[in-house]
């Protein structure tokens, strides 16, 4: 039996609360009696995945010893996980991630190509962003698209952070609960997987300290990967804009992207040309070795 640690404790909480969401009827197991709790019971979870229910009540205490990827794979279809699920699962099981073994430096500098990259996406509003959704970087339409991100303090100018806690980028969202659930289950499932980033354990209790809806959704334990979807959002400039929004990988193993909204439809489109247009010859915003700077592309 392993000695408990955080993210064995983190492996544990995520399955119960995932057992909870199973009901016998969803496996096809009869209802038998009345229950306490909703959802399965753990010897029903250790008989769907032919484990032993000692053994499962141990890895969800977070002292089961080394539990092989052929048993979590188990598990996880018991639990009907599903595929971003259950890569979290493996993620806090310590098993292999594309992040790799080795934890590397935080990004402290931006290069030219990239700095290019973000121009070249104009009228688009694009952003860098490091694994724990801090700004490191973003084009002229970025930086006014919720406002005006000069004028937050640049201990602040993190995207998850500013969504949870600062009216204006808020009062932006044309469907608040559903972007910050959905935020929310992103950055478990981040956390997870970039742990090298150093920003988590500060960022994380910020965000419980101030924004009880933060608090309401991590405790979700909703896990969500990074995928493609429409946006909708209030430009106080502009008006409203439905755009596609999505992420481009620039170090897969940091974690490290860039976040475009590209325009969903023809309205949109001219919005954006028109946003662009409002702000001028702004430069795009850099963040090199924690000094703030902007840098123009000659």
């Amino acid at each position: 039996m392993t000695r408990t640690t955080p993210q064995h404790q983190a492996l544990g909480a995520f399955l119960r609360e995932r057992r909870g969401r199973v009901t016998p009827a969803d496996v096809g197991l009869p209802q038998a009696g009345r229950r306490r709790t909703p959802g399965l019971r753990r010897e029903e979870v250790a008989q769907l995945a032919g484990v032993g229910v000692t053994w499962y009540t141990w890895l969800e205490q977070g002292r089961a010893p080394n539990p092989s990827d052929q048993v979590l794979d188990a598990v996880a279809r018991a639990l009907r996980l599903r595929a971003d699920e259950r890569r979290h699962l493996m993620l806090l099981a310590g098993r292999t991630t594309d992040a790799g073994p080795h934890a590397p430096a935080p990004l402290t500098e931006v290069r030219p190509e990239h700095v290019a990259i973000l121009e070249r996406l104009l009228p688009f509003p694009a952003a860098i962003q490091t694994a724990a959704y801090d700004l490191v970087a973003a084009n002229r339409s970025y930086r006014f698209f919720f406002g005006d991100l000069d004028s937050v303090d640049p201990v602040d100018r993190n995207c998850a952070w500013l969504l949870f806690t600062h009216d204006e980028w808020r009062d932006c969202l044309v469907e608040p609960e559903a972007v910050l659930r959905d935020l929310a289950a992103r950055l478990r499932a981040r956390e997870t997987e970039f742990p090298q980033d150093p920003r988590w354990p500060g960022l994380l209790a910020s965000l419980r300290e101030h924004s009880p809806e933060f608090v309401r959704y991590w405790d979700e334990y909703e896990v969500r990967g990074d995928r493609t979807q429409l946006r909708r959002y209030q430009s106080s400039r502009v008006g409203r804009l439905d755009t596609i929004f999505q992420s481009l990988w620039l170090d897969r193993e940091r974690g490290e992207r860039i976040v475009v909204l590209t325009a969903a439809d023809a309205v949109s489109a001219r919005r954006l040309e028109r946003l662009d247009s409002l702000v001028g010859a702004a430069p795009t915003w850099t963040a090199r070795d924690g000094v703030l700077t902007n840098a123009l592309i000659s």
